[in-house]
Order: C-alpha cells, then sequence, then structure tokens
C-alpha cells in the first residue's frame, strides 16, 4: 500500500506492517520516516535490529539468512536495509519477491533507498512489497507542502511564525530540509518559544551574511585556522548573537562525539555517518576532525562550551567571544592562554 509521509503516523497507530520501503531523493525526510518506524516496531516489541549496507560488500542472501535464524533471547528483530543508490540488481529483486511471499514471523523488514525511477515502480519486486507492505516515496517540498512542513517544524519547538515569516524562510533555506531543520534550531536557541516576527527570521535566517555560523564550522572541521579567525571576525562584526554561534559549535562537537563512540564500539562507519545525517561533503570534513581529535578532546571542547554559554547568559564573568575563540581553536588542536 502506498502512503504519503505525512499519512505513516496515523497508519502506524493503527497497526505496524511487515514491510516498510521508503525511497527518495531527500535525506532528511527518509532519516526521520525510518526512525519513526524504528520507534514504533520498539514499542510493539521488536527490540533486535540488524542493520544492512549495499554499498559494503553486502550480498542479499544475508537478508534470507538473517530472516529465517532465531534470535537468542527469542526477541522480534527489524531487518534495517540501506539502498543508497536504489540498485537492487536481479539478486535484490529475487530476494524481496521471495521474501514477500512467504513473510517470516516476528520481524519487519525496513528498507531506505534512493529515488526509485517510474521503470522501477513497476518491477515484480516493488509490486510484491507494495501488495505485503507499506511504500513511501518522497520528493522535495515546494510551495504550500513546503510551507505546511515549516510550519509543523517551527511548531515541534514550540515556535509560530505568520505566513510571510514562513515565505522568507522557505526563500531562504530553498527547499533545502536538511538546511530548514538547521534554521529552525537556531531561530530556537536564539528566541526561544515563541511567535516569531518577520524581522526576527529575517535577521537569524538571513543569507546575505557573508560569515555565517555553517561557514565557521566547515573551518573548525577543516582546522583552518585563518579562516576561523576570519569568520568569526565577521560574525561578531555582523550582531551575530553568540548563543547562535555556540550552538553551531555544540552541535559539531556532540555529533563528533557520537560518532566516535559508535565506530571504535566496531559499527560501519557508512552506516554511523549516515545514521548521524553526515552526506555529501561533510563526509570528508568529519573524516578530517575525527583523525584528528580524541574523545578526551572533544569532551574539553564541550566543557569548554559550557562555559561560554554561562558567560553569555551572564551567569560567569568574562568575555564570551574570546572563549569562542578559544573553543575554535580547540577544534585545531591549538590553544589560547
Amino acid at each position: 500500500m502506498r502512503l504519503k509521509p505525512e499519512q505513516l503516523a496515523a497508519s502506524l497507530q493503527k497497526s505496524l506492517g511487515a514491510v516498510y520501503l521508503v525511497s527518495g531523493d531527500e535525506p532528511l525526510q527518509i532519516v526521520e520516516l525510518a526512525d519513526t518506524i524504528r520507534q514504533a516496531a520498539k514499542r510493539a516489541g521488536f527490540l533486535q535490529r540488524e542493520i544492512f549496507s549495499t554499498d559494503t560488500g553486502f550480498e542479499w542472501s544475508e537478508i534470507t539468512t538473517a530472516a529465517s535464524s532465531l534470535s537468542i533471547f527469542g526477541d522480534k528483530k527489524v531487518l534495517d536495509v540501506r539502498v543508497p543508490t536504489a540498485n537492487f540488481g536481479n539478486e535484490g529483486a529475487k530476494t524481496l519477491i521471495s521474501y514477500c511471499e512467504k513473510l517470516p514471523a516476528d520481524t519487519v523488514l525496513l528498507i531506505t533507498c534512493g529515488k526509485l525511477n517510474a521503470a522501477s515502480m513497476k518491477t515484480r519486486w516493488f509490486e510484491a512489497v507494495d501488495k505485503v507492505g507499506i511504500t513511501i516515496q518522497v520528493r522535495p517540498l515546494e510551495g504550500d507542502e513546503l510551507m505546511q512542513w515549516l510550519q509543523n517544524r517551527l511548531q515541534q519547538r514550540g515556535l509560530n511564525a505568520d505566513r510571510n515569516g514562513l515565505l522568507l524562510l522557505a526563500e531562504r533555506v530553498e527547499g533545502n530540509l536538511l538546511a530548514a531543520a538547521q534554521e529552525i534550531e537556531k531561530l530556537y536557541v536564539l528566541y526561544g518559544a515563541t511567535s516569531l516576527t518577520q524581522a526576527q527570521i529575517f535577521d537569524a535566517v538571513a543569507d546575505s551574511s557573508r560569515y555565517d555560523v555553517f561557514k565557521l564550522s566547515d573551518a573548525i572541521l577543516t582546522a583552518n585556522v585563518n579562516r576561523i579567525f576570519k569568520v568569526l571576525a565577521g560574525l561578531k562584526a555582523e550582531g551575530i548573537a553568540p548563543p547562535v554561534v555556540l550552538w553551531a559549535l555544540m552541535r559539531e562537537a556532540r555529533t563528533l562525539c557520537k560518532v566516535h563512540l559508535e565506530l571504535n564500539s566496531g559499527k560501519s562507519k557508512d552506516v554511523v555517518y549516515r545514521n548521524n545525517q553526515i552526506w555529501d561533503k561533510r563526509v570528508t570534513l568529519v573524516d578530517k576532525a575525527l583523525k584528528r581529535l580524541s574523545h578526551p578532546q572533544l569532551f574539553s571542547i564541550l566543557t569548554l562550551c559550557a562555559k561560554a554559554d554561562r558567560q553569555a547568559k551572564g551567569q560567569e564573568t568574562g568575555d564570551v567571544w574570546e572563549t569562542i575563540l578559544a573553543v575554535c581553536l580547540l577544534f585545531t588542536t591549538l590553544q589560547i592562554v
């Protein structure tokens, strides 16, 4: 059965399907829809999860083996299959058809993949999945759909904006939902739960700034000291609020901490990066940062961020911008006295 993304929550409240296929070219929506399915499965007692990725020497026979094997503890399980290229091939097609013809007990199959073309959605394997399970095709949001998504996202953070404010936000993010989610987090950090004015959105999200916090994030991840000084000076000169800068720095430090721990536990890099929404050019940036920074160093960064946060709130003496600079230099493994 085919569902729209916004119909998934209501469907899960009624029942949990045996097979889910989430496809498309909008990464944030795919990740969040998959998370919603996994959480529903966990609530239903599917406590074990096995993750497979087709770009890491994967064989489709692994799915058949996993589906037929019993858990040591007798737990219900989720088979989480990621197919980034949306290329299932002959083996994938045969496996999925066979799986759907004889669904294993106490198992949910969750498949996430890139955008499927019209021809793929007419194949036997897709029709087999659609017949016994739920298929969701994610696509970039435009017009009123994008406006509704932005409004819902703001409301999740206790924020509200009128139509003009939403139009301004939509214009700035240009349909990039990941960027939109980041901007809404920034608005929440800056203003808290409130009704936003158009002026507030313009000041926080304006794309006319030459030096924004995302450029600073790139600079700290690559340890580009000269760039850090230049961007940070630009942010300060343009009146960007320190909490907004701190939000970006703490977000990077927390992500690196989480990735560091997951990689050290033996998880696949591809899986860890995908779970933490590290895509495209950020892969290279994060690679460089992880090679340079240890977990204790990242913890020191977060500790110093907490000090800067207290300074920004007037709870501790000291120049918050000097502390922010020290945080940035810690990302490069340099320190200032």
